[in-house]
Formats: C-alpha cells, sequence, structure tokens
C-alpha cells in the first residue's frame, strides 16, 4: 500500500504521538510504499500491522490509500 508521508504525520499528531510524527517526517520519503519502506516504518515504531489499525482507527485512512 502506499501512503502520502505528510497524511501520515498529520494523523500522527492528530493522536498526539508528536516524536513518532517527527521521526516519519524526517526518515521517511514522501510516498510511502509499505513493503519497500517496511524496514524504515519499523525504525520509526511502525510496522504494517500497527500501521494498518492505526489507519483503520483514523479519519485519513481512506484518504491515505492510492
Amino acid at each position: 500500500m502506499e501512503l502520502d508521508r505528510a497524511a501520515l504525520v498529520q494523523l500522527l499528531h492528530t493522536e498526539g504521538d508528536n516524536e513518532q510524527a517527527d521521526a516519519v517526517a524526517a526518515q521517511l520519503p514522501e510516498r510511502i510504499d509499505t513493503d519497500r519502506d517496511a524496514d524504515a516504518l519499523a525504525a520509526v515504531g511502525l510496522d504494517r500491522s500497527t500501521l494498518m489499525a492505526r489507519l483503520a482507527g483514523g479519519s485519513l485512512g481512506g484518504n491515505m490509500a492510492m
């Protein structure tokens, strides 16, 4: 799945996870591919399962996936 970094950062800030949002902004590409960028996501504490759960619970989930 592909995600827009800015939308993910916004979701994380909305959830109050500012440190993780800042890490995503600094370490991940503008377009995040959950398969290609799995290691980078894991480095900021987001594995695919965790990310999918957060997207499902967040209000931006429908806007983030292409």
